[in-house]
C-alpha cells in the first residue's frame, strides 16, 4: 500500500467503499457520496481566489489553445509543440526534464517539493488530413491532406498549465507544501506512449494524477469506465522479389501473407463477442506491381473491454498471421507491439471532489455567435441542430462490463491502473461530430474552445486545492484503489520488455507537410487570436 507517511493518519473502512462499488452504469441505483470532509472557510476562500486567478488569466490560455492548433502536428513529432509548452514551463518556473522514457517529444515538468504529488497530463497531437480552418461551419482546410487537431488535442494542457501556475502562487504565498507535475500524452492517437511512461516509472511516487481530455460539457466519472483497452499490432512477412510478369514462379509475395492474414480475420471475426472490435491498414503493400513484394506489412487494432480478453484477441491475431505466412509460403518476422491502452478506471475519491468543483464552477456563458457557429456545423454534418450543451455532464459511474458493447480506447488507462486517476472532461466543441475528422476541429480555435478551457482550468485549479489541503482526499483515493479497484485486478503491461516506443512514425508525413504548414503558425505578437491572423469573421457560415 502507498500511502504516504502524511496521511496514514486517515484510513477509510474498505468494507463501505466496497459495498458503495456496487452501482453499475446500466441503471442500477446511485451510491452515496463518501463522506469526505467538507471545505473549510479558508479553503472556500482559496478556491474562490484561483478560480478568480483562472479568469484573469484566460488571454494566456487562449493564446495557448491556439498556438498549439496552429502546428497541427502528429503523434511522436510534436517538436513545435513541446518546445513551445516546455517553453512556457521553464518561464513559470518549473524544472523540466525532456525526452523522458526515450520520447523526443515527452517532458515531465517539475515545481514544489514534498507530499502529495500530483501529476497532470493532457494529450498534444493531431490526427492526419484533418486539417481545418477554424470557425468556419463547412470543410475548408488550410493545408488540403495535412494534419490538424481533428480531436481537440490542441487545448488540454492550456486547462493543466493555466491551473498550475495559479496554484504555485497560492502555495508559494501560503507556503503550502506539495509537488505539481505537468507531461504530455505524446501520440495519443497511437496509444503510443503512456505505457512507456509506466515503464520507466514516472508515476511511481505520484498520488493522483489528474487528466483532461476536451468533451461538449463539463463532466467526471469513476469506476470502469465505457470503452476499450486495446493493444496495437505491427505483422510483418518476408518473402523473395521477382519479375511479376517474367518468372512469378521464383517469388514469394510478403502481400499474399497480408491479404490471407486479413481475409482470414474477417472471418474471424464473426465469431467474435460484441464487446470486441478490431481495425487493420496496410503501412507497407510492396513498392510496384511488376515485382513480387518481398516485405509487406498490416497494423491491427485489437480492442476488448477487458484485459483478459485483449490478450485472447490477440493471440488470435498471432494464429491467423502464423496460418496466412504458411499459406503464402513467407516468413513471418517477430511482431512489433507499437502501443497499448488498458481499459479505463477512475477513482471515485477524486471524481467527487471534482464533481463538486464542476457544480460551484457551472458551464461556460455561450453566446449567440457561439449557437448559431455550432447549429451550423450540425446542419452541415446532417446530426440534430442542438446547438452547444447548456448543462452539466454530471458524475459518471462504473460501467457494467456485461454490458459494455465496446467503443474508442485511451492509454490514460494505464495510468489509471497505476496511480489514482481521473479525467475531467471539459467544454470546447460540438456535440454531434464524428471523431478523430476535419470536423472536430473546426471549434477548437474559437470562443467555444477558449471558454471551455478556462472553465476547465478553473475546475482543475480548485480541485488541486482539494488534493494539497486534504489529506483524507488522498488516503480516500488510495483506499478505493488498493482495496476496491486493484483487489483482484492488477496491472500486467501489454507491451513486452523488448517493445520500444515507435518514435519514427509520422515522420514521413510531417516532412511532407512541416513547410506548408509552417506559415501558418500563430504569431500571438502580432495578432491577439489565431481568427485575427487568419483574417476570419467569426462565425462563417454558409448562407
Amino acid at each position: 500500500m502507498r500511502l504516504s507517511r502524511w496521511i496514514v493518519t486517515f484510513v477509510m473502512c474498505a468494507g463501505a467503499m466496497l459495498a458503495a462499488q456496487g452501482r453499475g452504469g446500466g441503471g442500477g441505483a446511485a451510491a452515496p457520496p463518501l463522506n469526505l470532509p467538507a471545505d473549510t472557510e479558508r479553503i472556500t476562500q482559496l478556491k474562490t481566489e484561483a478560480a478568480n486567478e483562472v479568469e484573469k488569466l484566460k488571454d494566456f490560455s487562449q493564446q495557448m489553445v491556439d498556438q498549439v492548433f496552429s502546428y497541427g502536428e502528429l503523434g511522436f513529432q510534436e517538436v513545435e509543440t513541446s518546445k513551445y509548452l516546455v517553453g512556457i514551463l521553464k518561464k513559470n518556473g518549473f524544472t523540466v526534464e525532456e525526452g523522458v522514457a526515450g520520447i523526443p517529444t515527452a517532458f515531465m515538468a517539475t515545481w514544489g517539493s514534498g507530499k502529495p504529488v500530483i501529476a497532470m497530463g493532457s494529450d498534444i497531437d493531431g490526427i492526419p488530413q484533418s486539417s481545418q480552418k477554424p470557425g468556419v461551419a463547412y470543410r475548408d482546410p488550410l493545408v488540403a491532406g495535412a494534419p490538424g487537431h481533428g480531436e481537440g488535442h490542441n487545448s488540454g494542457q492550456a486547462v493543466n498549465i493555466t491551473a498550475a501556475i495559479v496554484l504555485k502562487k497560492l502555495m508559494e504565498r501560503e507556503k503550502i507544501p506539495g509537488t505539481i507535475r505537468i507531461w504530455p500524452g505524446v501520440a495519443e492517437e497511437l496509444v503510443g506512449t503512456k505505457a512507456f511512461y509506466v515503464r520507466a516509472g514516472l508515476f511511481k511516487d505520484v498520488d493522483v494524477a489528474l487528466f483532461t481530455h476536451v468533451g461538449r460539457d463539463l463532466g467526471v466519472s469513476w469506476g470502469s469506465g465505457g470503452g476499450t483497452g486495446l493493444v496495437s499490432v505491427l505483422y510483418s512477412f518476408q518473402g523473395e522479389s521477382a519479375h511479376a510478369a517474367g518468372a512469378p514462379w521464383r517469388g514469394r509475395s510478403a502481400l499474399d501473407a497480408v491479404e490471407l492474414m486479413d481475409v482470414g480475420w474477417n472471418f474471424r471475426r464473426e465469431h467474435l463477442p460484441l464487446s470486441s472490435r478490431s481495425h487493420y491498414v496496410i503501412p507497407d503493400g510492396g513498392d510496384q506491381p511488376n515485382v513480387v513484394p518481398p516485405t509487406a506489412s498490416v497494423w491491427y487494432y485489437f480492442r476488448q473491454v477487458t484485459y483478459p480478453g485483449i490478450k485472447e484477441m490477440w493471440a488470435a491475431g498471432d494464429q491467423v498471421a502464423q496460418g496466412a505466412a504458411q499459406m503464402a509460403n513467407v516468413k513471418l518476422l517477430p511482431t512489433r507491439v507499437l502501443g497499448s491502452a488498458w481499459p479505463q478506471h477512475f477513482n471515485r475519491a477524486v471524481a467527487e471532489v471534482t464533481w463538486a468543483n464542476i457544480q460551484k464552477v457551472g458551464m461556460p456563458q455561450w453566446s449567440e455567435d457561439d449557437q448559431a457557429f455550432a447549429r451550423a456545423v450540425q446542419k452541415e454534418l446532417g446530426v440534430t441542430e442542438s446547438g452547444l450543451s447548456t448543462r452539466l455532464g454530471g458524475l459518471g459511474g462504473p460501467v457494467d462490463p456485461n454490458t459494455n458493447t465496446g467503443g474508442g480506447s485511451d492509454d490514460i488507462g494505464d495510468v489509471s491502473w497505476n496511480v489514482p486517476t481521473v479525467t475531467l472532461r471539459y467544454p470546447s466543441n460540438i456535440h454531434g461530430l464524428p471523431g478523430h475528422n476535419w470536423a472536430d476541429g473546426m471549434a477548437m480555435a474559437t470562443p467555444i474552445a477558449h471558454k471551455g478551457v478556462t472553465a476547465g482550468a478553473k475546475v482543475q485549479a480548485m480541485t488541486l486545492v482539494d488534493l494539497m489541503m486534504k489529506p483524507e482526499v488522498v488516503a480516500a483515493a488510495w483506499d478505493y484503489f488498493n482495496n476496491t479497484q486493484t483487489r483482484t485486478q492488477k496491472y500486467e503491461p501489454l507491451i513486452r520488455p523488448q517493445d520500444q516506443a515507435a518514435i519514427e512514425w509520422n515522420q514521413d508525413i510531417m516532412a511532407k507537410y512541416r513547410d506548408k504548414m509552417r506559415p501558418y503558425y500563430f504569431d500571438p505578437t502580432k495578432y491577439k487570436t489565431y481568427l485575427e491572423q487568419l483574417g476570419i469573421k467569426y462565425p462563417v457560415i454558409k448562407k
